[in-house]
């Protein structure tokens, strides 16, 4: 059986994601090792810490340009100045985790609104992404 064991988001500073995501988000490191000139650095949800890892994942591979740019970057601008989140994440509580997060700074480019699917919101993760902050139900 097939199962998704790490998610990666593109990040344009290791230690400032880990802080945002850890500090902020309230995820918990699970990974942290190194690896040339990065890490192998995950993080969990502390109440489903052997759930999916989500990889901070540098976005500057020289390797896999465009136009002379790392290739990660350029995409993730593209979606960023579109208005196009990178991700989604889960929440139990739209209303309550919208409420901790403003509290705590973070910005938040759509208000939290009801969809088809239950209910979403969307906030600029400081790494360079807009993440979707979603309730289904």
């Amino acid at each position: 059986m097939m199962f998704v064991p790490v998610s990666s988001i593109p990040v344009d500073d290791q230690e400032k994601a880990l802080a945002f995501y850890t500090d902020v988000l309230g995820f918990v490191k699970k990974t942290d090792i190194p690896v040339g000139d990065a890490k192998w650095l995950t993080v969990v949800s502390p109440d489903a810490p052997d759930g999916v890892e989500l990889l901070l994942e540098p976005d500057g591979n020289p390797g896999i340009v465009i136009d002379g740019k790392p290739a990660a970057q350029v995409y993730k601008k593209t979606l960023y100045d579109a208005g196009v989140p990178y991700t989604m994440l889960g929440t139990t509580d739209l209303d309550k985790d919208y409420a901790r997060l403003k509290e705590r700074g973070v910005r938040f480019t759509q208000e939290p609104m009801k969809t088809d699917f239950g209910a979403m919101a969307v906030f600029d993760d400081t790494c360079g992404n807009l993440i979707v902050l979603t309730q289904q139900g």
